[in-house]
């Protein structure tokens, strides 16, 4: 297991309800958290290493809120 961390824009409750789904159901991620109250918004995720980072960017892409690997 790997431990990636992201800056983002995901910034309030209503932010990690929209993106809860999306994270849940990506194969290989074992838990993951947003800082909401860090300035960079980190999502930091804990998963196999068969997932990329690039694949959580595409998944959080899609629901519309920006990812850059820390």
């Amino acid at each position: 297991m790997e431990t990636l961390k992201f800056k983002t824009n995901i910034k309030c409750g209503g932010c990690i309800a929209a993106v809860t789904p999306s994270l849940n159901n990506l194969q290989g991620i074992e838990k993951w958290e947003v800082d909401t109250a860090n300035p960079d918004k980190v999502l930091t995720v804990q998963a196999q290493e068969s997932l990329s980072a690039s694949e959580i960017i595409t998944t959080l892409k899609e629901k519309g809120y920006k990812a850059e690997k820390i």
